[in-house]
């Protein structure tokens, strides 16, 4: 006899536990459950079948896999959360007997430490993976390090998230990783390329930030603790990859009046290690630990010179004619080009990104109290610019805080236009403070002043564009995503409307200026002759005007019965010289070449040249609607020899074309009404 099956202990119900049994497996409380399951990586899991996945006859909601389950069985932090519990305990106790000084003693001293760098190594082997994941941590640090500071948000984890935040961007600012960025509703995306990965993050906008109660910080003060742990990680290993010490040296003065960018200072390795050499030298005792008798690579100091800005010195037997080659020598690429028509354009290579790491490097800026300095000096330093200035409210580490320098040469404002005064460049020394005044307001002679935008764009395209398109108070050009290519049939902001639009949209534009012309003119000539144009009803009967109806409404009622006679003949004879009168007209008009209209003598012309616009409009309507009947009979001839499978699959493609040939059209027809506004 075979063995009975016992039942739940096969298929869906031993792969999958709920949540409930999972706690209880693991004897811990669900806080904490949350927060192991937070750092290990282990998320709820969804069953084909949750009837019989659950081994009750309830069904339950979440579901994890067994086998993560009993992953965590062996994960060394469950011991620290015990001896959490058990210090709980004690210090409950201690509280009870009324002994404060030893529970406070206890949770000073004997507070378990929870690490996670070994957490960090299993779920990251290489550093290339720790890269990948790298979006969602600096987006979630970015917006903590701009939170304010609160009961559930404490100051240490803003500092400590604004500290990470400042080293990783000083790190693409040496490096010039930074590729994109875009501003949005949402904030502002960057991204950067770092060792061959794309790396694209959301930071907020500097704002006042209210911090709601149905937001639960505990979960999200979990997932920054799992990834300021994964930054540092990386920033330490991007650091050491360019010769650099980590952590930096962090200037507080600087920070506490807004340095930000400034309050840190980079210094190289070698550096570093000659320097604890000669202090070994002079007796003193190095930090580290190393010997003072250790010898610098000189490949590395040259790399950390070369980092440091110092001049790599030139050796004297080098001749003039070798140095002359190097100094004209180019790096020589491929070019792609295209074979044939209608073959795919390939982006041209670089010869390395240098040229647009050093984008702003030849200009000094200077930002006004209006615009958001923070993105801006992040923006200029990543490609290139090292003079930046602005004014002493914005905070500490400004090239300059005199507005009126000479040697700046790009201002960024964000207000309206000043007209130029005469004295816009004569000093105003009345205060013995330092720093130079001009008494006008107006624009300095020989700068460059562009809107915040300007920045932006050049970044995005790689080169500098006109400033004039972006002057103070000008209409500034659509600000596009960098990341979404304009596709076929689609609307582009950046190419002219002639050249999106199709042959139909063009005919029914100009149909409908040439109405709106005639419309104006036939108003202007009727309002300059007063012309009185008769009311004429669908059977070409004219209706009586004002007048008429008050006259015959004042006429005494004398009954019916002794003047119907005369109504009779009165009303045949009114047809009759109706009908003479028309037909006259129409004879008039054929004389003259001209389509009969029921308007009277006075608007003859107006109503010909109406007449006449109408006809070519719907000559050139009804020619369109043809094309495009004939086009659909022709679609549906080639579906016919479809089969059903394929037909169902192309009716789905046309339709989501229609939807968006539909919104492109809605979008061109906005900006024709716009163009048409301005014009």
């Amino acid at each position: 006899m075979a063995k009975i099956k016992k039942k739940g202990t096969s298929g869906q119900a031993k792969n999958f536990i709920t949540r409930t049994q999972a706690v209880r497996k693991l004897q811990i409380s669900l806080p904490d459950f949350r927060r192991l399951c937070i750092y290990k990586g282990i998320y709820p899991r969804e069953p084909r079948n949750k009837k019989k996945a659950s081994k009750t006859s309830t069904p339950s909601t979440t579901f994890y896999y067994t086998k993560d389950i009993q992953y965590l069985l062996h994960e060394p932090i469950l011991d620290k959360f015990r001896e959490h519990k058990a210090l709980a305990k004690k210090i409950a106790r201690s509280l009870g007997r009324g002994e404060v000084g030893d529970a406070a003693r206890l949770e000073k001293t004997a507070k378990p430490r929870i690490t996670l760098d070994h957490i960090i190594k299993q779920r990251y082997p290489t550093f290339v993976d720790a890269l990948r994941d790298l979006d969602d941590a600096l987006s979630l640090l970015f917006l903590f390090a701009n939170l304010p500071s609160t009961s559930t948000v404490p100051p240490k984890t803003i500092d400590l998230c604004q500290r990470l935040c400042l080293e990783f961007e000083h790190y693409l600012i040496t490096t010039h990783s930074l590729r994109r960025s875009f501003i949005s509703i949402k904030g502002i995306y960057y991204q950067a390329t770092i060792q061959g990965q794309d790396i694209l993050w959301l930071v907020p906008h500097k704002f006042v930030q209210r911090v709601t109660g149905d937001v639960d910080f505990r979960i999200m003060g979990t997932f920054v603790e799992f990834y300021a742990t994964l930054l540092g990680f990386v920033n330490y290993r991007l650091y050491t990859s360019i010769g650099l010490v980590y952590p930096p040296r962090f200037n507080a003065k600087s920070d506490e009046r807004g340095g930000e960018l400034s309050a840190i200072m980079l210094e190289g390795i070698d550096v570093t290690r000659a320097a604890n050499a000669k202090n070994v030298a002079d007796g003193d005792v190095v930090q580290d630990g190393t010997q003072g008798n250790e010898e610098v690579d000189p490949a590395a100091q040259r790399h950390a010179d070369q980092i440091a800005g110092i001049p790599e010195p030139v050796e004297e037997s080098q001749s003039a004619d070798q140095a002359m080659n190097d100094e004209t020598a180019t790096d020589a690429i491929d070019k792609f080009e295209v074979q044939g028509e209608g073959a795919d354009v390939l982006d041209q290579p670089r010869i390395s990104d240098t040229e647009t790491g050093q984008l702003f490097a030849p200009y000094s800026f200077f930002l006004s109290r209006e615009t958001p300095r923070q993105p801006l000096e992040f923006l200029l330093r990543s490609f290139g610019c090292k003079r930046i200035s602005w004014d002493e409210v914005l905070g500490d580490g400004a090239f300059t805080k005199d507005e009126h320098d000479p040697s700046i040469t790009h201002q960024v404002v964000d207000r309206p236009p000043v007209a130029q005064s005469d004295n816009a460049t004569e000093p105003d020394q009345s205060q013995g403070d330092g720093v130079s005044r001009f008494t006008g307001g107006g624009k300095m002679p020989g700068r460059v002043y562009v809107q915040p935008q300007w920045v932006w764009d050049c970044v995005n395209q790689g080169k500098l564009l006109r400033p004039d398109q972006y002057a103070p108070g000008a209409t500034l050009p659509p600000h596009l995503s960098p990341w979404v290519k304009p596709t076929k049939a689609a609307y582009d902001p950046t190419l002219p409307l002639a050249e999106q639009e199709n042959e139909a949209e063009a005919e029914q534009a100009g149909l409908d200026e040439e109405e709106q012309e005639e419309l104006d003119q036939l108003a202007a000539a009727t309002a300059d002759g007063e012309a009185v144009v008769e009311f004429v009803d669908d059977h070409g009967m004219d209706v009586a005007g004002a007048d008429s109806d008050d006259s015959s409404a004042a006429d005494e009622f004398d009954g019916l019965a002794s003047d119907d006679a005369g109504i009779l003949a009165n009303a045949d004879e009114d047809e009759a010289g109706d009908m003479r009168s028309q037909h006259q007209k129409e004879l008039e008009a054929e004389a003259a070449g001209l389509p009969f209209t029921e308007t009277g003598a006075n608007g003859q012309a107006g109503g010909s040249s109406t007449s006449n616009g109408k006809s070519k409009g719907d000559e050139l309507r009804k020619k369109t609607a043809k094309k495009r009947k004939e086009e659909e009979e022709e679609v549906e001839r080639r579906k016919m020899m479809m089969s059903k499978k394929k037909r169902k699959l192309f009716e789905k493609m046309a339709y989501s074309n229609r939807q968006k040939d539909d919104e492109a059209a809605k979008l061109r027809s906005k900006r024709r009404k716009l163009e048409k506004g301005k014009g």
